[in-house]
């Protein structure tokens, strides 16, 4: 009966935000983004405890105030990164292209001419969602492995939202299939692979501790001998955006299933480490990453691996 009650004001409110932010410029709106952030953080205090708990165990070297400054930007830029993907119908492609440069698009082309398609990485990192929007209006065919909302109706205004840009949709509960056929059809698969992944994940180092991490792109990449492509988008200014797309890496099989893995998934883990550490404010340190511990065996596995395979 509350979920009965619940959904429904949860959706009126959420397309009632979207559509009001919609109508503002979109420099306004990024301007009320950065306030609610702001708000959130200083009076509404959703999950601080969390979020200063993560940085100060991530960075012991920095000081109280550094701490406070970038956990209160993380929740600046988390707000205006939902502004933007609010507004997703009412940018144009030619908007994207003015405000997002895009580095290392030659390494989509290489994954092109391979006629094997890739498997994009990124995380929970600067407007994650506006990056796989500028992808498209550049030209290049992206399709995002997503999860289902416990609310329909809001899930389902979130993938209009997407789709509204020419994103492809691949629901998880049908993964496995419609990702090898997109790879087969010389797509790029965008997966986001940086929240805990309980049980069912692979142990890793993350930010000096191990972190159990989604096994999806290291087993997709093995698979089908796609290349796997870590991409992160950073914040210029308040509206322009830098898309770093990193050389991509084609999996070399050992033999070792459950050991390569373990390597591919570290590497791109390490790639996003690269990131979080030169702009900490852009991850998403609301999230609770280190909540599954290791048993010791799986913690002595743990590998500390960068670049494994080659350039493709």
């Amino acid at each position: 009966m509350k979920r009965f009650l619940s959904h429904p004001l949860e959706y009126l409110l959420t397309i009632s935000l979207v559509r009001a932010l919609q109508l503002l410029p979109h420099e306004t709106a990024l301007r009320f983004g950065c306030l609610l952030g702001s708000f959130v953080f200083s009076v509404a205090r959703f999950r601080r405890g969390i979020v200063l708990g993560n940085l100060r165990n991530a960075f012991p070297e920095k000081e109280e105030e550094e701490i406070l400054r970038i956990a209160k930007d993380t929740y600046r830029n988390f707000a205006m990164s939902l502004v933007e993907y609010a507004r997703l119908p009412v940018t144009s492609a030619e908007e994207m292209r003015e405000r997002i440069t895009i580095e290392g698009l030659q390494n989509f082309d290489k994954a092109l001419e391979r006629s094997g398609g890739a498997v994009l990485v990124t995380g929970h990192f600067g407007s994650w969602e506006l990056m796989g929007a500028s992808l498209i209006a550049y030209g290049y065919p992206v399709s995002f492995l997503v999860g289902e909302q416990k609310n329909k109706a809001v899930d389902d205004l979130m993938n209009r939202l997407r789709t509204s840009k020419g994103i492809g949709i691949i629901k998880m509960g049908a993964a496995m299939r419609n990702v090898l056929k997109a790879l087969k059809g010389n797509q790029f698969v965008a997966m986001l692979c940086d929240q805990d992944a309980g049980k069912h994940g692979v142990f890793v180092e993350f930010l000096g501790r191990p972190a159990s991490t989604p096994m999806g792109p290291a087993s997709f990449a093995l698979r089908t001998g796609a290349c796997l492509i870590a991409g992160f988008i950073l914040r210029e200014n308040l509206s322009r955006h830098r898309v770093v797309l990193e050389e991509p890496m084609l999996p070399e099989s050992t033999g070792d299933r459950e050991e390569d893995v373990r390597r591919y998934t570290q590497a791109h883990t390490s790639l996003l480490e690269k990131y979080v550490l030169q702009r900490p404010d852009h991850w998403l340190w609301l999230h609770r990453r280190w909540k599954t511990r290791p048993r010791p065996a799986a913690r002595s596995r743990s590998l500390s691996v960068s670049r494994p395979g080659k350039e493709a």
